[in-house]
């Protein structure tokens, strides 16, 4: 990568990269490999979470990386069913990825409710410096309203699956509007890789239509957390920085979402 990927900006102050790396579903020696193998070619964003059970490998591979701990933004996730004893959880986390604090923490999804009670012990250990930044996922603008109504402190974050074929104006401005950084998780599940549109724009680029759809997200603010265990893949996905897609060509990405 020659050219840096923008960063969101964060409420608290911190610099969330647009582009990183997933975990989802990678245990054990392969979890450990990729997320080597990612930050050898230059991530520097994380993405984990309890239920993955996975934080030992990523802490153990961001330590052997040699990349400094302050240049990792690094992100983990509390299951709702451990809501009764976040403090617990969150430290149990720390712990396995082997840092003093992760740079943000996030509520998985909703606990039957927008859980403003468990939002509060979030803000909490926010101000107790176990994380630098609070946010959610899955949750709709609603629920992230209910939250920010009885805490006065909105989400940071909210992390949904996002992709071209979901795209909706409205959410995303939403999400702006509020201050609240979209964030997006499996940008190719929900997505044809085949469709004619992303192979053309792939085409007018030199790239592959996968690289497209990371940099429709980087080109509409949304951060984006690929993931794969494929070194060869790993690195395609990091190399979006030295292309931009054009208005009519983010336009033509935005109304797959159409049909």
């Amino acid at each position: 990568m020659t050219t840096p990927l923008p960063t969101a900006s964060l409420p608290t102050g911190g610099a969330m990269p647009l582009l990183g790396f997933g975990t989802w579903q990678m245990t054990g020696p392969p979890c450990y490999d990729a997320v080597r193998t990612a930050l050898d070619a230059g991530y520097r964003h994380l993405d984990t979470a309890t239920m993955y059970r996975n934080e030992a490998e990523v802490g153990r591979a961001l330590r052997d990386s040699g990349v400094d701990r302050d240049e990792v933004f690094l992100t983990t996730k509390l299951p709702p069913r451990e809501a009764g004893r976040a403090e617990q959880t969150l430290a149990a986390s720390l712990d396995a990825l082997g840092v003093d604090a992760v740079d943000l923490w996030l509520v998985h999804w909703p606990p039957g409710g927008a859980g403003e009670d468990l939002w509060a012990r979030f803000v909490a250990a926010r101000e107790a410096g176990r994380t630098r930044a609070v946010g959610v996922s899955n949750y709709s603008l609603e629920q992230v309203d209910r939250l920010t109504a009885a805490t006065g402190v909105t989400p940071e974050v909210n992390q949904v699956s996002w992709a071209p074929s979901r795209y909706d104006a409205a959410v995303e401005a939403g999400h702006r509007e509020r201050g609240v950084v979209l964030e997006g998780y499996s940008p190719f599940k929900n997505t044809d890789l085949a469709d004619p549109v992303l192979r053309e724009v792939a085409d007018a680029h030199g790239v592959t239509p996968a690289q497209v759809v990371l940099r429709w997200h980087v080109e509409h603010g949304v951060v984006v957390i690929p993931k794969s265990a494929t070194p060869e893949r790993i690195r395609a996905n990091l190399a979006i920085a030295d292309f931009s897609l054009t208005a009519d060509e983010v336009a033509r990405v935005d109304a797959l979402a159409r049909g």
